[in-house]
């Protein structure tokens, strides 16, 4: 990703210092994919800061953690970096990481940027998505440079800036983690194709191309088709000879534990990284195969109607996700005290990165139109289309329950769903039964007021008639 970043500057007009500890392989980078091009290389770090014009634009893609900061450590005490200079960090750093970056350096002068990259090797080369924050300082000086090399999106640089300290990593962070929610779908309606309606992989890989043709048009739905009708010479049957235990690098998890964190039901992303870690017992799952038993999909009836029900489901699930991706990022907004740009944040994303989707148009547009929406569910385009798409999940999610094929993110969507315009839910029970049990005491409905049961006050029960009136201290965990 470093070279080809490297190349989209150096194509757009900017000349580029190029330097990599390993120095061979910056030898080997300008006699090949350099030669011509205004990149200059550095065999040492002094050289690589020395041949920069001031204040330095320095972007590092290292491994996150424990290398970003040595790296830092080093052009501190050996490169010579002075005040006003500007390093940003392009690779996949925790948020609280750079948070703690963005204070050390600014103490030092040193103007200090994290930022989320997307779009793999290809989208560093021709266009990524970029999603800088930092030290809003840096931002004047390095914006011709980003907004250049991004994608564009109907002539709009998919790349703005994102906020204060860790905001451009955090978003990152939540991009990253509406992917794994994006493919664990994709793989579901895979499984309910191949398992439950019997099809090919090239059968597969027709309907994947018609559905990239209309409202589910996206980077991912694009590579699943493309990977289904792939013909490897040496094994026809490639795909289903990969050993399906998926791996991950920690971004999802990442998302999930700070939605819980934050206590936000960001439900799908949760689902998403269990299921990959279900995938990881592989023999574990070998030997409950042989023991527990289920149902054997046996297909009968109209099998295009279900693939039409499946297009509907995926597309009103990835509406979940994105829906709740956004809480998220409200809710960290606020409780972070940053201010996260959300229309420009849904346009950083329609472009270049692996998430890019059509449907990443309809959103910067509800939030362009109402920069105040409280969930991307209340918008009118958003409603009309989770409504007109409820029958097919539904059925869906039923049928995969009933065939034995698990559905752990369309169910999961589904429950938020339901949950979500529930306008009474189950809790009263739970908050009877921590009150019966640890004197945790409860809220009356303002409706249900009384002399007795006041409203707005904490409430304890004495429900066995052997307790005393004390009641435990209340707090939100």
């Amino acid at each position: 990703m470093g070279q080809n970043l490297i190349l989209n500057a150096a194509d757009h007009g900017f000349t580029v210092v190029a330097f990599n500890r390993t120095i061979e392989k910056v030898d080997l980078f300008l006699a090949n994919e350099a030669k011509g091009k205004s990149i200059v290389g550095a065999h040492s770090i002094q050289e690589f800061v020395q041949k920069l014009k001031k204040p330095r634009r320095m972007m590092m893609l290292v491994m996150a953690g424990k290398p970003v900061d040595d790296f830092i450590e080093l052009l501190l005490t050996k490169g010579g970096i002075e005040a006003g200079d500007i390093i940003i960090d392009g690779g996949n750093s925790h948020y609280p990481d750079t948070n703690r970056r963005t204070k050390y350096l600014q103490e030092k002068g040193i103007r200090y940027v994290g930022s989320g990259v997307s779009g793999g090797e290809e989208g560093a080369r021709y266009g990524p998505s970029i999603m800088p924050g930092g030290n809003e300082e840096a931002w004047p000086y390095i914006k011709d440079v980003l907004q250049s090399i991004s994608a564009k999106s109907d002539g709009e640089p998919c790349c703005q800036w994102v906020g204060d300290e860790g905001a451009g990593h955090y978003v990152k962070m939540v991009h990253n983690g509406i992917e794994y929610g994006d493919m664990q779908l994709i793989t579901e309606a895979y499984d309910i194709m191949k398992r439950g309606l019997g099809m090919s992989n090239k059968e597969m890989g027709q309907v994947f191309s018609q559905w990239n043709k209309g409202v589910l048009d996206s980077f991912l739905i694009e590579i699943t088709r493309d990977i289904l009708l792939y013909e490897d010479k040496t094994d026809p049957d490639l795909l289903d000879h990969i050993l399906d235990s998926a791996g991950q690098k920690g971004t999802g998890k990442w998302t999930a534990i700070n939605a819980l964190d934050l206590g936000m039901p960001v439900t799908l992303i949760g689902e998403a990284v269990f299921a990959r870690c279900l995938s990881s017992l592989k023999a574990e799952r070998g030997r409950a195969s042989k023991l527990l038993e289920g149902p054997t999909p046996k297909f009968e009836g109209d099998k295009q109607q279900v693939i039409d029900d499946l297009e509907q489901a995926l597309y009103a699930s990835k509406i979940i996700s994105y829906a709740q991706g956004f809480m998220l990022i409200q809710n960290a907004a606020k409780d972070y005290s940053w201010k996260l740009n959300k229309p420009e944040i849904a346009l950083m994303w329609r472009g270049g990165c692996i998430i890019r989707s059509v449907f990443l148009k309809d959103i910067t547009n509800a939030y362009r139109s109402n920069p105040d929406l409280e969930n991307l569910l209340f918008d009118n385009f958003f409603t009309k289309a989770i409504h007109k798409a409820q029958p097919g999940w539904r059925n869906i999610v039923s049928k995969g329950a009933l065939w034995g094929i698990p559905t752990p993110a369309f169910s999961t969507a589904l429950s938020f769903y339901d949950g979500y315009r529930a306008k009474d839910l189950p809790a009263n029970l739970l908050q009877a039964q921590r009150d019966y049990f640890g004197a945790h005491t409860f809220k009356i409905k303002p409706e249900a007021a009384s002399e007795q049961y006041p409203e707005g006050k904490n409430i304890h029960v004495n429900w066995t008639g052997r307790g005393g009136n004390v009641s435990a201290s209340t707090y939100n965990a």
